[in-house]
């Protein structure tokens, strides 16, 4: 039989150590954050629905953002072990740029509107992580007023080509004179996708106060507080709109764009330029011959055209195209610094995130990006010690096979 007994005081006083609470509430709400998916979970749970699905959705059956997210899951990793990994470097360099991690946060339109303190956050967040930022031409933070606010950043600019050129043309001049480091030609958006979330919310941007909205808003006070008592949500380069995203696009965004459309850029961007929302090797090969600088492969996370290839199966054969003429990144369905060491390894200079920043700015702002960094950045360098390689750089295609 088991004999029993009390513990003595003695016994019990290293049982009963509490841990130190924490006032902040929003550092406490993210030190139990260990994963994007745990971002995800408190973003939804502090924002209002419309705006959260905005986020978290895709474009029509969102076939596109399963299939890459079941791709990365799939996947088989090929350690080797006996290495000396007691450091690991997860530095890298893109576009002739040393950076701390080998990831950008991509450019995402109407980010005050996840949070009221917006790319401002996000760009601050990443300068102190050492990667880049890519604001976007749909931010709603000037593109002046961001380089001030990060002015030791990595900065980059997402940039679409609008039907009024002229006004175009006054962006990428802003642009170059205010220092940013590369510019990102998005060129997957003739046309705004369908984007059927969105539209069963009724979803607008600014969001449109309604029945809706008001019991949603009750759900979501803080959220609601803040947008209604800072400043109102506006674009940065451009008049108010007050419509959907998909109405928006379609007003805004020229269709008539072609690939000698790059040479009309490079009058006034005289820096790396990279093009983003390449689908195919025969259209990485057409920009690389055109003289980018690098592509992303991308099928807008899924948000453009349902049923796109999947960006990540695309890196090996794309490499062997043009790899030796500009730099190839890739994005869509990334959720962990694992999914980010698998990229690479299949050759990728760097990964795209967007719906993580964003998934950590609704969570915590300007704390909550800094808690992704500090995942993502702990995940990577875990990844690479189990895989037996100490420097992002010695990952090669025989650590990971693609299912």
């Amino acid at each position: 039989m088991t004999s029993r007994r009390l513990l003595t005081p003695a016994e019990l006083k290293p049982l009963l150590r509490l841990a130190p609470f924490e006032l902040d509430g929003t550092r406490r709400r993210l030190a139990g954050a260990y994963t994007v998916g745990d971002l995800r979970a408190i973003a939804r749970r502090r924002t209002p629905r419309s705006v959260f699905d905005y986020v978290d959705g895709s474009a029509e059956s969102e076939v596109s953002i399963r299939r890459a997210r079941r791709v990365l899951r799939d996947l088989t990793f090929h350690p080797s072990v006996l290495h000396d990994v007691s450091t690991v470097d997860t530095s890298t360099t893109m576009l002739g740029t040393r950076t701390d991690l080998p990831y950008v946060f991509s450019p995402t339109g109407f980010t005050r509107m996840m949070h009221h303190s917006g790319e401002v956050a996000v760009a601050r967040s990443a300068q102190r992580a050492g990667v880049p930022y890519t604001l976007s031409t749909m931010g709603t933070t000037g593109i002046e007023d961001l380089a001030a606010a990060a002015p030791d950043g990595h900065n980059w600019f997402g940039f679409y080509v609008w039907k009024d050129r002229a006004s175009s043309e006054e962006i990428l001049s802003r642009v170059a004179a205010s220092g940013y480091e590369a510019l990102v030609l998005t060129v997957d958006v003739p046309v705004g996708g369908a984007r059927l979330r969105d539209n069963r919310n009724g979803f607008s941007i600014p969001p449109r106060l309604s029945l809706k909205t008001i019991a949603d808003g009750a759900m979501h006070p803080n959220w609601w507080i803040d947008f209604l008592t800072t400043e109102p949500l506006r674009f940065a380069s451009f008049d108010s709109w007050n419509d959907t995203i998909e109405a928006l696009a379609n007003h805004m965004f020229d269709p008539s764009v072609q690939l000698e459309d790059l040479a009309w850029v490079r009058q006034f961007w005289k820096g790396p330029l990279v093009v983003k929302g390449i689908q195919t090797v025969d259209d990485a090969r057409r920009v690389a011959d055109a003289g980018a600088d690098g592509v992303v492969l991308s099928n807008h996370g899924g948000r453009q055209l349902d049923r796109a290839p999947v960006p990540l199966t695309l890196v090996p054969a794309t490499v062997a195209a043009v790899g030796d003429r500009c730099e190839v990144f890739v994005d869509t369905g990334f959720s962990s610094g694992a999914d980010i060491v698998a990229a690479l390894a299949l050759g990728a200079t760097g990964v795209l995130l967007g719906r993580a920043y964003l998934y950590a700015l609704m969570a915590g702002g300007e704390l909550g990006v800094d808690r992704l960094n500090e995942i993502l950045a702990g995940q990577i360098a875990r990844t690479l010690r189990l895989l037996g390689v100490h420097a992002v750089d010695e990952l090669t295609p025989e650590h990971v096979t693609l299912p």
